[in-house]
């Protein structure tokens, strides 16, 4: 009975030594290379700064403190693998893990603090993802625009879209800088009938007041039975309201990374609902972030079990295989999500973590027992 106290006690002291030493080499690993990309980013873009005489406090405090969390979260499951491989190596090295197994501790009791570490590493992931980057993201993304020359959109074409269930509206172009559209026309519908037809030649958006537009050199038809009704003014503008804004059309620099989850999933519904074809990037955004949460449980996994093995060539080769399967992750992420528009986007988000999943629970059933 004494015995089993013991051994209770002593395991969950075991349990936070692990915690303790996976947590403790994951920040420090984010510390490390933030550090590094930093250097190799202020270094890159010194002389646009010089050139749009970007403020110094701008610069760090709008900059640098929003794109250091975007980047810690981005790579988030690259540092949760060298955590583990390099944490777990020195375990194995040192023949604590052999210890451990002797003491009674199986490798599936082993794991224990290492998912309850990647548990609380996906939910602050996701939180930082889903909720907090993105405001940080909408003052960085500004000063991409203003001084690094980002190109930000300033207009758009052939815009077609269902303003609500029985109105569709559309427009030639659009130039954001006067908030301008041209060649207008809006249609109403009443059981599949058209009822009422509108057409301006220009109509401008006043975006003090949401959904209010002002259209010049309009005409209105209305058709009720086999009447028609026609209005129509070449000088005095109509201001009307008309519920659609330019950002439900058109897509700017880094919009989707400026949304928290939440706004994302409304967007993408609203869009749908409206016919929106170019709704790719936010399906993507919204989620990756889910998907790479989710890869910390997987790549825990396989660096647990791919390195809690004592090997001749010491901790280099479990580092050196460690840093070549996040490597490829990251990159296969990246691919799938280029081929989003030939799969679903949930299917292209997810697919990295569906294929490293089943090298996971393979590594984990060859993994010292």
């Amino acid at each position: 009975m004494g015995n089993k106290w013991y051994d209770h006690i002593r395991l969950k002291k075991l349990d936070k030594y692990i915690i303790k030493k996976f947590l403790g080499t994951y920040f420090f690993a984010i510390a490390l290379i933030i550090a590094i990309i930093v250097v190799f980013d202020y270094n890159e873009h010194i002389d646009k700064f010089t050139t749009t005489n970007a403020p110094f406090s701008a610069i760090v405090f709008d900059y640098y403190v929003n794109l250091l969390p975007y980047y810690a979260n981005t790579f988030s499951a690259l540092f949760v693998f060298i955590a583990v491989i390099y944490f777990t190596s020195k375990l194995a090295e040192t023949s604590e893990i052999i210890a451990m197994f002797a003491a009674g501790v199986s490798f599936k009791r082993l794991l224990l603090p290492y998912m309850l570490s990647a548990m609380l590493i996906a939910l602050m992931t996701y939180g930082l993802s889903a909720y907090i980057i993105p405001i940080g993201n909408k003052t960085r993304i500004e000063f991409e625009v203003k001084y690094k020359k980002k190109k930000a959109v300033e207009s758009a074409r052939n815009i077609q879209l269902q303003v609500d269930e029985n109105t569709v509206a559309y427009m030639e172009r659009y130039e954001a800088r006067t908030n301008t559209g041209y060649r207008f026309s809006l249609d109403k519908f009443e059981d599949k009938k058209l009822v009422s037809h509108m057409t301006a030649r220009t109509i401008i958006y006043h975006p003090e007041e949401r959904y209010k537009w002002t259209a010049k050199n309009w005409t209105i038809r209305e058709l009720s039975n086999d009447k028609e009704i026609i209005r129509a003014d070449m000088r005095a503008p109509l201001d009307t309201i008309i519920k659609i804004e330019p950002g439900d059309f058109m897509v700017t620099y880094g919009q989707q990374e400026t949304m928290t989850s939440p706004q994302l999933s409304a967007y993408i519904s609203k869009q749908k609902a409206r016919g929106i074809a170019n709704i790719k990037a936010f399906e993507i955004e919204y989620h990756k972030r889910i998907a790479m949460s989710f890869a910390a449980f997987i790549l825990t996994l396989i660096g647990a079990s791919l390195s809690s093995k004592k090997t001749k060539g010491g901790m280099g080769v479990s580092l050196g295989i460690g840093l070549g399967l996040s490597f490829s992750y990251i990159l296969f992420q990246a691919i799938s999500s280029a081929f989003a528009e030939q799969m679903p986007v949930y299917l292209a988000v997810w697919l990295p973590n569906i294929l490293y999943a089943f090298i996971a629970v393979y590594l984990y059933r060859r993994a010292p027992k």
